[in-house]
């Protein structure tokens, strides 16, 4: 996992505020398919939003356990929305560039 500093999360969270969430998180919660949706999604956009629906009460242990297995940063959790972001290893094929 990618350590960011705070102008790098503010940059993230100011470029994620119009995305729309990409991946949902049903009432079975973390699932192995929900897990390789959030990979799939995080390889093609770097930054995505995941809508939790029905984990009211851990939605915190949630999703830091989907930043974990999926190696990357909770950039924000507000409400039932949380945003992520991993960098993707392949310098031609990355979308977001972080400010220095």
């Amino acid at each position: 996992m990618l350590e960011l500093s705070h102008a790098e999360r503010n940059y993230l969270r100011r470029q994620a505020h119009t995305l729309k969430p990409i991946v949902q998180i049903g009432k079975y919660g973390l699932t192995d398919s929900a897990r390789m949706a959030v990979d799939t999604a995080l390889d093609d956009h770097e930054l995505i939003k995941v809508k939790l629906l029905g984990a009211q009460d851990d939605k915190q242990t949630l999703i830091n356990d989907l930043a974990a297995t999926t190696d990357s940063n909770l950039i924000s959790l507000i409400g039932n929305i949380a945003t992520l972001y991993r960098r993707q290893p392949d310098p031609d094929r990355r979308k977001i560039v972080l400010p220095e």
